[in-house]
């Protein structure tokens, strides 16, 4: 059941979570990848609070695993909609630390981001739990509305890719994927570079040329690689997690490295209130230390490809079991669709495009 071609999506019934599903299938047909679908809960702590869809007894079992196979049967409704066969999973347990054990045997893990409650504050709430921080494969965090509660709508197509760079070996990793990724959509490459906001500096052209020397340099090699890609390059001044959010307005995906020291890589990524991942309005592709650091002994390694790690068979994975369900109405799909997309069976432009533009 793994498959080295493979994207999961985390689901638990919120709309935020169904939206996350769309893209990763949205993703896997264009990459030719095979979808994974996994509905997470936990007894007896979760039980009452676990899924956003209905309310379990505490304790009951049976009754939370109906629920789940409810909520992946919506979900895969989502993922047949864009002809998107998809494999379904039950995990009972701690998703955090059961999400990372999986991270071991993915190209890519996608969970969508609304705020407080459910999966999404459970993998990203706390910097101990944050599964960006912690996972072995890189991570899409797909929002649900913006900061004041306006809907989002996600492109079918992606056109322009923003990545964070600085001179860590995460931040060079992130930009080899995000180069990896736009070439495969035949997207534009904005690669920008934050420095600290020196006074006097603002209007010597001199420090700032020597910024963007160092910043071409680092994507030269790329531009060799990718001949074809649209790669542009700026260096702003003041903080990293305010530039990639402003750049998230306007851009499909933006990629982001999550560890380090200072520049893009220094953000913490297990805060709820602050940070890139709950700011921007695009999806947030999350390039992992694990990852970087357990593919660092394959040079020749694909952007992209999972890390040189050992994997587990998911039997071997305490608490994952596969389950067979059947797919929802096709209606119901289409209910759901509309209400996450505010642009849903129109044609919009930019992924910041919500109800309220």
């Amino acid at each position: 059941m793994i498959n080295e071609k493979a994207i999961l999506v985390g689901v638990d019934g919120s709309h935020a979570s169904y939206k996350a599903t769309w893209w990763a299938a949205n993703y896997a047909k264009h990459a030719g990848l095979t979808l994974q679908i996994v509905c997470a809960y936990s007894l007896p702590s979760y039980a009452a609070v676990s899924f956003d869809a209905t309310y379990t007894a505490l304790g009951d079992d049976n009754a939370a695993h109906n629920d789940a196979q409810e909520i992946l049967s919506k979900a895969k409704a989502i993922a047949d909609e864009q002809g998107v066969e998809a494999v379904t999973l039950i995990v009972t347990g701690d998703p955090s630390s059961v999400f990372v054990e999986l991270s071991r045997n993915y190209n890519l893990i996608v969970i969508g981001n609304r705020g407080k409650g459910g999966l999404a504050e459970r993998l990203l709430g706390t910097t101990s739990s944050s599964l960006p921080a912690y996972a072995y494969c890189p991570i899409v965090v797909v929002p649900y509305t913006d900061d004041d509660g306006h809907l989002m709508h996600l492109n079918n197509t992606i056109t322009r890719v923003a990545v964070g760079s600085d001179e860590s070996k995460w931040g060079l990793k992130a930009l080899d994927i995000a180069a990896s990724f736009a070439h495969g959509w035949g997207a534009r490459l904005d690669v920008l570079s934050a420095v600290p906001r020196v006074q006097g500096a603002e209007g010597d052209s001199a420090v700032m040329d020597s910024y963007l020397d160092d910043l071409e340099t680092r994507v030269k090699p790329l531009r060799e690689q990718y001949p074809n890609l649209e790669i542009s390059t700026q260096v702003v001044q003041g903080n990293a997690v305010n530039a990639l959010t402003k750049a998230s307005l306007d851009h499909d995906v933006v990629v982001v490295g999550s560890r380090g020291r200072g520049g893009f890589t220094g953000l913490l990524l297990g805060s709820t209130s602050q940070g890139l991942i709950q700011h921007a309005v695009s999806p947030v592709y999350v390039v992992p230390r694990k990852y970087v650091e357990a593919a660092e002994s394959r040079l020749d390694a694909i952007p992209g490809s999972p890390a040189e790690i050992p994997t587990k068979p998911l039997t071997a994975i305490s608490g994952v079991e596969q389950v067979s369900v059947p797919t929802a109405d096709a209606h119901q799909a289409e209910d759901i669709e509309s209400t996450i997309d505010p642009l849903h069976g129109g044609s919009g432009t930019g992924s910041g495009e919500g109800a309220a533009r």
